[in-house]
């Protein structure tokens, strides 16, 4: 077994360790199909032998050729370690700086087989959300980060490590881009075979910025959708008895069984994969598994009645969701009963040819065969069945059941299928079903609220509770100080979520929380955090992130900036300031990626990592940082005319005299511009 000095020396080459090859036992990443010419694939043999000295060379090009032909991409196996790979606390990192053990940390807790969708391939979540492109990669930046000082930035392209450069003290330790390919370019075609060449990568979100905190990073987010789903559709805060329908159980759709339970319905959750069930209901995330459509009915009417019991309820259905939603049609055709009141979908439809999603017509086994044998057909086969998808749907939704799209490119694919889900009159961005975004979450962005994590780099879980404790008392104060009706209504979730917290077993690899927070909740926060850790109330340094998905981190316009109505939703500009502004406001690490969520060429976003130590410079660092983090956003959101983003910069300004936003005026006489374009 290898050791975390081991892993710090840089490539195990004299001797090369033992090829292992794919290891049985653990779920495997889809066959990738590349397409490449035969030039292109011995140009992809020479970039990865660009890692290795000659003397080499010929032992791993053979091995290299055989993965790049069976597989479509050189994960270089032989160099997967041979280690327990975890969040180890951050004292036994053998590193000259606290920044660069927490950060390793946070590499090794993206790679947990508890946490990794498919870890030998080094991919988090998300089908294809990379960490690195290749295991060499991860030895090297593991060797670098043990060696570099804090005079010292680490620079990463797409999973490759460029080197160490010289810096200050002042600057990111760490500065990330992935997939970062010149527009006219940045094709799915085009990017298969620029990941095949091993020359860019897809790195989803939190994957390829080394911020994953596991499916807790996007439950409690889950959770106040579902919950306001229930508000804005069926009109109720309570839950109980009513019941959610959707798909996948892998990387961040695994939160849904949880979300579930935790907002008080019946969540049904299909999931093609095995593994990724079993796994799910291993963690206690899931509370029963289903290959039955009778059963899962069964668990809504008769004396397995879960909606008239009113219990709170996770049912994973081991099949294809869409023998389940034409199931719950059969139902209400046979029956006159709509056994469904909410839906969604968190399918990998981002990727939808290359794994994402499986079509209903084959088995998951034969559709992995056909997608490595014959991509075109099972390209057809995936178009076919979202038509099917959607169409039990709308069938549903025309008789009383909501649907919202998860901001997975669900509907965007749909569309490009041929099924049904046009909004007549609507502008590009819009279908017959809302992104989440749209009626859910976007006021939630615009308010300043986002999904703000933590990790205990200890690894102890009082840290954590500690952590919780701050967060709770931080919130609780601010309503006392007096808050916005519409604040309120978020920070009283908020002390909700983080008060269940630790009783839902919310953790999957490191000591990690999520709390979904505005401007001043995460400043306040990250301040007691802080000195907490000076005091020594926490043990080890806290590092400071959060999702990418949030106010000002991405420009999506399917999901993120899905709500933006001034023509600026396919404008990038917020997503790459921030990432700039990060960086020179404090932030440890920053990450500046193409792709995530809705998939590659569909968004740009980013993230950081803010490593706290107990310091006065952390405080100021989190302060300056942090403010500029979310007020970025809201200020862009403001300007497209959002009036709940438009009293949230307001306010900031009041209270930051040195904050000055350029404020929108409306037109107030509509009348002026149908008779400006008569003229």
């Amino acid at each position: 077994m290898t050791s975390l000095k081991e892993i710090c020396r840089g490539l195990p080459l004299y001797p090369l360790p033992e090829n292992r090859g794919r290891r049985k036992g653990i779920p495997h990443a889809p066959v990738r199909t590349p397409n490449l010419t035969a030039q292109e694939k011995k140009l992809a043999l020479r970039n990865a032998l660009r890692y290795f000295p000659p003397e080499i060379q010929k032992k791993l090009a053979l091995e290299f050729a055989e993965e790049l032909r069976l597989y479509g991409h050189i994960y270089m196996y032989r160099f997967f370690p041979d280690i327990e790979m975890r969040a180890y606390p951050i004292g036994e990192y053998p590193c000259k700086t606290k920044s660069a053990a927490a950060i390793m940390l946070m590499i090794m807790n993206n790679l947990d087989p508890s946490v990794a969708q498919f870890p030998q391939e080094l991919v988090t979540y998300g089908g294809n959300g990379q960490v690195f492109s290749n295991w060499a990669q991860f030895w090297l930046v593991m060797h670098y980060l043990s060696e570099m000082t804090e005079e010292q930035t680490l620079v990463m392209y797409s999973g490759h490590p460029l080197g160490v450069f010289p810096s200050h003290q002042y600057a990111p330790r760490l500065i990330i881009t992935n997939g970062m390919v010149i527009p006219n370019y940045s094709t799915r075609d085009e990017y298969e075979k620029m990941f095949a060449l091993g020359v860019t990568m897809y790195g989803q979100m939190t994957a390829g910025s080394y911020c994953y905190i596991g499916p807790q990073g996007i439950v409690h987010g889950t959770v106040l959708t579902v919950l306001n789903a229930g508000r804005r559709y069926l009109k109720v805060e309570d839950l109980s008895g009513k019941v959610f329908v959707t798909s996948g159980l892998g990387g961040m759709s695994g939160a849904q069984a949880k979300a579930a339970v935790i907002a008080g319905c019946v969540g049904i959750i299909a999931e093609v994969d095995e593994a990724a069930l079993l796994k799910r209901h291993k963690q206690g995330w899931l509370m029963e598994i289903s290959n039955n459509l009778d059963h899962c009915i069964a668990r809504l009417r008769y004396d397995l009645d879960a909606r008239k019991n009113k219990i709170a309820l996770s049912l994973g259905y081991h099949g294809n969701v869409v023998d389940l939603w034409e199931r719950l049609v059969y139902e209400l055709d046979t029956t006159g009963e709509l056994l469904v009141d909410l839906g969604s979908d968190q399918t990998s439809c981002h990727n939808p040819f290359s794994g994402g999603y499986y079509p209903v017509q084959l088995g998951f086994e034969e559709a992995k065969q056909l997608l490595s044998t014959n991509p075109g057909k099972f390209r057809t086969l995936v178009q076919e069945s979202l038509k099917r998808h959607v169409a039990a749907i709308n069938r549903l939704a025309d008789k009383g059941m909501f649907f919202w799209d998860y901001g997975n490119a669900f509907l965007l694919e749909a569309q490009r299928a041929g099924a049904d889900v046009e909004k007549r009159g609507a502008n590009k961005t819009e279908f017959r079903y809302p992104s989440y975004v749209q009626h859910i979450m976007g006021d939630i962005f615009s308010l300043g609220f986002g999904p703000f994590r933590w990790v205990c780099t200890s690894g102890d879980p009082q840290d954590l509770a500690t952590t919780d404790s701050i967060a709770m008392s931080v919130l609780e104060d601010s309503i006392r100080q007096g808050v916005s009706t519409s604040v309120k209504q978020q920070y009283h979730d908020n002390i909700r979520w983080i008060r269940e917290a630790g009783r839902h077993s919310l953790v999957v690899g490191s000591q990690a929380r999520i709390l979904y927070s505005d401007q001043r909740g995460r400043v306040s926060i990250a301040v007691a955090i802080n000195r907490a850790i000076s005091e020594g109330r926490i043990k080890a340094p806290v590092v400071l992130s959060r999702d990418h998905h949030d106010v000002s981190g991405t420009d999506s316009p399917y999901r993120e900036t899905s709500n933006i109505y001034d023509g600026s939703a396919f404008c990038a500009d917020m997503a790459v300031q921030n990432f700039v502004g990060d960086a020179f406001r404090g932030a440890t690490w920053v990450a500046l990626h193409n792709g995530g969520g809705v998939g590659w060429g569909e968004v740009i976003n980013g993230g950081f990592g803010l490593v706290l130590d107990g310091s006065k410079e952390a405080e100021e660092r989190a302060k300056m940082m942090l403010s500029w983090d979310v007020s970025n956003g809201v200020a862009r959101r403001c300007w497209s005319g959002n009036d709940y983003a438009y009293e949230t910069i307001c306010q900031a300004m009041k209270e930051n005299s040195t904050l000055k936003v350029t404020l929108p005026h409306k037109v107030v006489d509509e009348n002026i511009l149908e008779q400006a374009m008569k003229h």
